[in-house]
């Protein structure tokens, strides 16, 4: 982390920027907060990346489609850059972590115990990515984080939007080429069995200090390193000897002939132990240093104006079926006994204008219909269908549906309620303040509109149990709006709920800047029942 260079702007997509984290062959790298000083990392993408004409599409889809994969080993999307936006750019959170690359470079390889729990804990995160649907595509030391509890898999949203061959350019490569299968060099192909073989990569660079095509001491060109990949076996001399015929399956030459996620954690599970009990030397250390140097950094500003969004080129965005129906939430993952998210975390944390239901893991409660509204003690209305919901709208508006979100909706919407003391600890929660940012750009009917995330702290524990749900534009009816949850997920992973995405939701613009929700019945007690623009005077 150092600090913001002169020409750095202060702000970008709304976020101000606090430091710089770093930077790639993709963008920068900066440290952000939201407005509640929830600190994020925010990835800008160098500008020629946006000259190539399909980039920007492959760009929201491939985050969109990321941001389903919530998992212990992931890191969670916060916001994206709406279609037309330049510098384009991406939000997650930020962990006070390092690299698995800082770590071995400035303290050397990690111990045969550590490799061997590293490995599992990252076979267990692609195995998420895997059942997904999606491939990483960019498994590299630089993209794995040491966290405290688990390691993390970072970074698979930008780099997957690139140009999937990942070949050279100017004379580099797009990531590192010490880490590509031979499939993805050869014929562009990035599908699981590379993800695989990259972890392999992986583990040989954690456990060696460097990766299985380098020789000690050399630096040989991109050329050299990717010749190798396709055509020389491994170097696996300094790997500890338990380690080498998983690693040498790992990284075969033909992809068939690699295990999977699953059968590589079968593999190394029962002689790996636990993260947290085998922490690298140095490790705890270097954690609570960078997270005083986090505490240090100056609050967010209550509020930052972002800056105005382009229209949408016609056409923009992933069709339906990249969707579909909403799919049902994924189970909680198991915890350690004793561990808070193994406690029940049954909550109704909505806010504003989303709708939060937590389960536990391995229960179903009877009275909850399972479709994201979560009403107890009875069995929830039916979601209104389009038409119903377009029925409410226009007698509540007067006016006829238009196709597209009005301009004056475009922009940053932000809104807090006190919370609840209603909750009964079972089935809804008690919280202490809800906070919700509301993020809109130029959509046509039916296409996606934005995002919303939701900041509900939970009484006693302080835990953030809210929601992130990426928006669908449903209905559109003068001042009246119909918003659909496409996808919906912890705005917190580690807070142990479930969020569930299908809800209708209907806002009414009653002034310049100010949005009314409508009360379906949604939301929970305590929510803001009014977003206002970001940088407005009120």
């Amino acid at each position: 982390m150092r600090s913001l260079d002169p020409s750095d702007p202060p702000a970008v997509g709304g976020y101000p920027l606090l430091a710089r984290l770093g930077e790639g062959g993709m963008g920068q790298v900066f440290l952000s907060r939201t407005s509640s000083g929830r600190p994020l990392a925010l990835k800008t993408v160098r500008s020629e990346f946006g000259l190539d004409p399909g980039f920007e599409e492959r760009f929201a889809r491939e985050i969109a489609s990321s941001d389903q994969v919530r998992s212990p080993w992931t890191v969670s999307v916060v916001d994206y850059s709406a279609p037309g936006q330049r510098p384009q750019w991406l939000a997650t959170e930020y962990v006070a972590a390092p690299t698995l690359a800082d770590r071995v470079r400035r303290r050397g390889p990690l111990p045969e115990a550590a490799v061997r729990a590293l490995g599992a804990e990252l076979a267990e995160g692609l195995r998420a990515v895997h059942r997904a649907g999606l491939a990483h595509r960019d498994v590299k030391p630089s993209n794995v984080l040491l966290a405290r509890r688990h390691p993390l898999l970072i970074d698979f949203g930008i780099a997957r939007a690139a140009d999937d061959t990942r070949h050279t350019r100017t004379g580099g490569v797009i990531g590192s080429p010490g880490y590509m299968a031979p499939e993805q060099i050869t014929g562009g192909a990035a599908a699981e069995p590379g993800d695989v073989f990259a972890l392999a990569a992986v583990l040989v660079y954690a456990a060696t200090g460097q990766g299985p095509f380098l020789r000690r001491g050399e630096e040989p060109s991109a050329a050299q390193l990717l010749y190798r990949i396709v055509h020389e076996e491994p170097r696996l001399d300094d790997v500890p000897p338990s380690l080498v015929p998983i690693l040498t399956d790992c990284l075969h030459k033909a992809p068939r002939s690699r295990p999977t996620a699953q059968e590589l954690l079968e593999r190394l599970g029962p002689g790996a132990e636990e993260w947290a009990a085998v922490p690298p030397p140095g490790l705890a250390e270097d954690l609570a240093a960078r997270e005083a140097e986090l505490r240090a950094l100056p609050a967010a500003p209550t509020a930052v104006t972002a800056p105005p969004v382009p229209p949408a080129p016609p056409g923009f965005g992933p069709p339906p079926t990249a969707y579909g129906p909403p799919e049902p939430a994924p189970p909680a993952v198991p915890a350690a006994a004793g561990s808070r998210s193994a406690r029940i975390r049954t909550a109704l944390a909505g806010a504003g204008v989303l709708a939060v239901v937590a389960v536990v893991a391995a229960a179903t409660w009877s009275g909850w219909a399972g479709d994201g509204q979560g009403t107890r003690g009875k069995a929830p209305s039916p979601s209104p269908t389009p038409s119903s919901a377009s029925s409410s709208a226009s007698s509540s508006s007067g006016s006829t549906a238009a196709d597209a979100l009005p301009a004056s909706w475009v922009g940053t919407w932000r809104g807090s309620g006190p919370g609840s003391t209603a909750g009964d600890g079972v089935f809804t929660a008690r919280t202490t303040g809800v906070s919700v940012t509301l993020k809109l750009h130029a959509a046509k009917r039916g296409g996606l509109v934005g995002r919303q995330v939701s900041q509900v702290t939970e009484a006693g524990s302080g835990d953030d149990i809210g929601c992130t749900e990426t928006l669908r534009l449903q209905e559109t009816h003068a001042t009246t709006m119909v918003f659909q949850a496409v996808t919906s997920t912890p705005t917190d992973p580690s807070a142990g709920v479930v969020c569930r995405p299908g809800n209708l939701y209907t806002l009414t613009k009653d002034g310049a800047d100010t949005l009314a929700l409508g009360d379906e019945g949604s939301q929970t007690a305590g929510s803001p029942s009014r977003l206002h623009r970001v940088g407005a005077l009120r």
